[in-house]
This record gives structure tokens, sequence and C-alpha cells, in this order.
């Protein structure tokens, strides 16, 4: 090997931890344009992407907890009904007069029995219901209740109310512990609707129950709220159906009604 080719090898020798030096300097200058824009977007995609589940999961959860609260509002009317109006107990309110005063109170009125101005307990109309029953002994309101139900305007909605007034008179000098309670809010349209033996003797369903000695056998409740939610009709048999209804019944003048 000549003395020239010997001095090129050692120059090349010399000059290769120079490049190696270079190429790893430029390695750890950072990323391209395009690596950082493409990393972007991956970014921004993966966001996005994360936004968008916990969205649908939010929106999950909403409709969730809004279904859940409407069938426990469903479930709440269905069960006061059939708890109280099916248990509802045919009574005469024979001490008290048309306008709340006590039979007994009035001059020459004689006896409360001998009240002209009794009425039934049980009253249906197409919009309000009235009816007597009772609360469990664990319950705070304790004896027969006369259970008012009915509409009324608040805050320009229409709710449905229920009042409960003790049935039986109270004690000289003491008062009536008067309730009212909301039972369902936002409501479009009530109606109420009543199965039992008319002034032709046959069973069919009537708008009102005024002025009978007997309880109805049937009672539709029909409810609309605002929401548009759909709530299928109530139907509630009464246990005590009064002894004409009873009579009725047993000589085949009730026939069975069509719940639809």
């Amino acid at each position: 090997m000549s003395g020239k080719s010997q001095a090129k090898g050692k120059k090349r020798r010399a000059n290769y931890p120079v490049l190696i030096g270079a190429s790893r300097l430029k390695a750890a200058a950072g990323f391209t344009l395009i690596e950082v824009l493409i990393a972007m977007t991956l970014l921004s995609i993966m966001v996005v992407l994360l936004f968008s589940s916990l969205s649908i999961c939010a929106k999950s959860w909403e409709q969730g907890e809004s279904k859940i609260a409407e069938v426990n509002e469903a479930a709440v009317v269905y069960h006061f009904f059939q708890r109280h109006l099916s248990s509802a107990i045919p009574l005469w309110d024979d001490f008290t007069t048309r306008d709340g005063g006590y039979a007994a109170s009035r001059p020459g009125a004689g006896a409360a029995a001998e009240n002209k101005d009794k009425t039934f307990s049980f009253q249906g109309k197409k919009q309000s219901l009235q009816f007597v029953s009772v609360f469990p002994a664990s319950a705070r309101r304790t004896g027969m209740q006369l259970f008012s139900i009915e509409t009324q305007q608040q805050d320009g909605e229409q709710h449905i109310k229920v009042t409960l007034t003790p049935f039986y008179p109270v004690a000289e000098g003491e008062e009536w512990h008067q309730e009212e309670v909301v039972l369902l809010k936002h409501i479009n349209d009530f109606a109420l609707a009543y199965f039992g033996v008319d002034d032709s003797g046959e069973g069919a369903w009537q708008d009102q129950w005024l002025e009978k000695d007997a309880q109805p056998r049937l009672v539709k409740i029909s409810i609309n709220t605002d929401n548009g939610i759909y709530w299928p009709d109530m139907i509630i048999a009464l246990k005590v159906a009064g002894a004409g209804a009873e009579t009725d019944t047993a000589n085949g003048g009730v026939s069975s009604p069509d719940s639809n």
C-alpha cells in the first residue's frame, strides 16, 4: 500500500466519529413539522371520541333517570288508588249537614240519626271523587278518613290534589285536622268513570255516581300528562261495593264490564 492510500485511510477514520456525532445531534434536534401535525391530528381524534363517548353516557344516564322517575311516579299514583280506593268503606254521613254543621246542633233537628240531609260517603263526579277509607295502624293518621280528590290550578299548571279529613266528628272544643297533598303534577286531563247499575237496572259505565246508596263495582281513572307520556287507564275494583250492588250482582243484573 502506498503512502498516499494510507493517508486517505487515516483521514476517513479520523472523520468517522464526527459523522456519527452529527447524525446523533440531528436526531436529537426534534420532530419534523409533518410528524407534529400527524400527532396533533391523532390526539384531536382521540379527544373527540372521548368527549363523544362521555356525552352519550351522560345522555343515557339522564334518560334512564328520567324513565325511572316516570315509572316511580306512575307506581305511586297506582299504589295510592289501589290501596285506598279499593278498600273504600260504604258509610252514611248522618251526623253532618250539607252546609258542614252537625245535625244534632241545629235547633229542632233531634238526634243525628234523624238527619234528613245525610249523604252517602262515596260521591263521584267526572273530575272529582270522595270516599272513606282507613290508613294502616303504622300511619300517623288513624281512624277513618274522608278522601277528597280533585284537580286544581297552581302556578299555571293543573295538579291532582288529595284532601284528607277525619270522617267522624271531633270532640267538643277540638278542630278538624285537615291535610292536603299534591298527588300528581303537570296534568293535562283527568277523568273518572264508574261501573255499576244505572237507573234502568243495567250495568254500565257512568260519568257520575251521585245520590246513590251503594258504591260502584269498578272505578276507571284516566290520566294524561303534559309531557305526553302514555298512562294506561287504571281500573280499580272496590272490595266492598255495598249491599245494593251485591244484591244486583247476585241476581245477575250486573254484567262483566268491558275494560276498554
